[in-house]
């Protein structure tokens, strides 16, 4: 069974066409790269992945898990429940600053838990176990009891990461989860994503502007040109080359030097990133 499956996939912003007839599959278990120039539409397929947008009316039909979460233009009866089963990591991280960040953690327990427990903050020893396995997991364990505001920008997409693993999420998306953090914490971004998606099998479609970035960490690289698949297949087959051809003017923002190959002996310890977490195995 595939993780996702979209047939024919059409959204219009106004005049716009921001999707135009996008079909694809994603087998459970995959990282995938979405690349584009601004404006390709991949933020708006991202969103319609995870059921925050809807297609026009019969304009296709996307499956989660081989169930359907809208087709014809409308939410599927099951989306609620499928939406527990995506999580979603954006540019701009979505933590509440005031909170912790073991709270922000724990705020993926929401789609599980009753509502009363939710509304008043009413976590069990166990999940709060978790959501402390899930920062250590991501690098960040000794963070717990700050507030998110004080967090860099790297060390909160990883706590946003936390949260998905604390959803127990089995789909991964992210929205430029790097387009805002400097090389460093982007690699390490990278590979905490890289990583869960090994070790626990979450299918990943990260969303990149980079696609230094798609070659290294992401097997297969899906393009989008103004709304339509022009490319998928192996990252490495996508040459700076075939970019030029793909986007004319407009790859010049999709391609940066080369990344710095990771130190061999790395300032702080990574162990924790590496280390097999069974409670979040897909």
């Amino acid at each position: 069974m595939g993780a996702i499956s979209i047939r024919n996939l059409s959204k219009t912003f106004g005049k716009k066409l921001a999707l135009d007839n996008v079909s694809l599959d994603i087998g459970s278990g995959e990282m995938v790269a979405l690349i584009g120039a601004s404006g390709s539409g991949k933020s708006t397929l991202i969103r319609h992945i995870c059921g925050l947008e809807t297609a026009q009316y019969g304009g296709g039909a996307i499956d989660i898990m081989g169930s359907q979460i809208q087709g014809g233009g409308r939410l599927a009866h099951g989306a609620r429940r499928l939406r527990r089963d995506v999580g979603v990591v954006f540019q701009q991280f979505n933590l509440v600053g005031r909170l912790s960040v073991l709270s922000n953690v724990l705020l993926g327990n929401l789609g599980r838990i009753s509502l009363w427990r939710g509304t008043f903050g009413l976590f069990t020893g166990e999940e709060k176990r978790a959501a402390r396995e899930a920062l250590a997991r991501v690098g960040i364990p000794e963070v717990g009891w700050q507030r998110a505001s004080t967090l860099s920008g790297g060390q909160q997409q990883r706590a946003a990461i936390a949260r998905t693993l604390v959803q127990k999420s089995r789909i991964l998306l992210a929205d430029e989860p790097i387009a805002s953090l400097d090389p460093s914490s982007a690699r390490r971004v990278m590979e905490v994503l890289a990583t869960v998606n090994r070790e626990n099998g979450i299918t990943c479609v990260v969303s990149l502007h980079q696609v230094e970035y798609a070659r290294r960490y992401c097997p297969r690289t899906i393009a989008l040109r103004d709304g339509r698949i022009v490319f998928d297949g192996p990252s490495a087959e996508l040459t700076n080359a075939m970019l030029v051809e793909l986007y004319g003017d407009g790859s010049e923002e999709l391609v940066l030097p080369d990344i710095e190959a990771p130190k061999k002996t790395p300032s702080r310890p990574v162990s924790p990133v590496l280390k097999p977490a069974g409670v979040f195995a897909a």
